[in-house]
């Protein structure tokens, strides 16, 4: 299954690279191709209209507000399951573009493990043998094909609810709530990661590149794949050209105070008002 998806994959990006280029400047990395940007901005798209629409018809506090943005209350309702239907086809080839690398292994749980030291901090690098993606980016990849499971079957029932008996259509009701507490908290999660807690990943999904020291900060093992350098040694050497850009800052700070000081202490006193009235 694996290389028929992959052939399937390599024949969408190849078809998708036609109508655009991602131009890759010196100091940086090729993360995401044009095709798998345009399918993740499409179910991102798609996931938030379905959100806001479904607010409007779950809450009569947000009925109001919400639903003036999709032409009324009847329009909201109309669609509604429309988006559902464009976010479930789009994840699916978002699934199959990512399903490769997205296969959990011992790596995974080992990042697991150690992620607190480096969400807190404590840590500047991630593990070096994290990959492409890590263990949570996986966690959360897997736990959106759930969800998109549960938003189609349910979905469906509460869509076509005048032929399904009652009772399913009660119980479809509360697990498509469910999948959108879960999607929402993960979303709220993804939206920290990519902006402030990682700077320079929104940029990978939006023009497709990260930069070199992101790359081996948050990914090495990723890194060394596709550069054949050692991850430890870029971070020792940029470590190291940073302590020398601030020794030559302090350097330049001690000599501009030293040559100011002398100026200082050759400009006259001011003399006080008697003595100037005197002269």
């Amino acid at each position: 299954m694996s290389s028929s998806v992959e052939r399937f994959d390599e024949k969408a990006r190849r078809k998708f690279s036609r109508y655009g280029q991602t131009v890759v400047h010196h100091g940086e990395l090729l993360r995401h191709p044009i095709y798998t940007r345009v399918l993740h901005w499409t179910v991102a798209i798609s996931f938030i209209l379905s959100l806001l629409s479904g607010f409007a018809i779950y809450s009569p506090w947000l009925y109001r507000w919400l639903t003036p943005l999709f032409g009324g209350g009847p329009m909201t309702r109309l669609l509604h399951p429309w988006f559902g239907v464009v976010f479930d086809v789009a994840f699916f080839f978002q699934f199959l573009n990512w399903f490769v690398p997205m296969h959990w292994t011992k790596v995974d749980k080992r990042w697991l493990k150690e992620a607190k030291g480096y969400f807190t901090n404590k840590e500047a690098l991630a593990p070096k043998d994290t990959g492409f993606f890590n263990g949570g980016q996986k966690l959360y990849f897997w736990s959106i094909a759930f969800c998109a499971i549960l938003f189609l079957i349910t979905g469906l029932l509460l869509w076509f609810d005048h032929v399904v008996p009652r009772g399913i259509v009660a119980v479809s009701y509360a697990f498509h709530d469910i999948a959108a507490v879960i999607m929402l908290l993960g979303f709220i999660a993804h939206i920290y990661e990519t902006t402030a807690a990682q700077p320079g990943t929104f940029q990978a999904m939006v023009d497709g590149t990260v930069s070199e020291d992101w790359a081996w900060t948050h990914h090495p093992a990723w890194y060394e794949e596709v550069t054949g350098r050692d991850s430890r040694e870029a971070y020792e050497r940029a470590r190291d050209r940073q302590a020398e850009r601030q020794q030559a800052i302090e350097a330049w700070e001690r000599e501009h105070d030293a040559t100011e000081r002398p100026q200082s202490s050759l400009k006259p006193e001011p003399r006080d008002e008697d003595e100037a009235s005197r002269n």
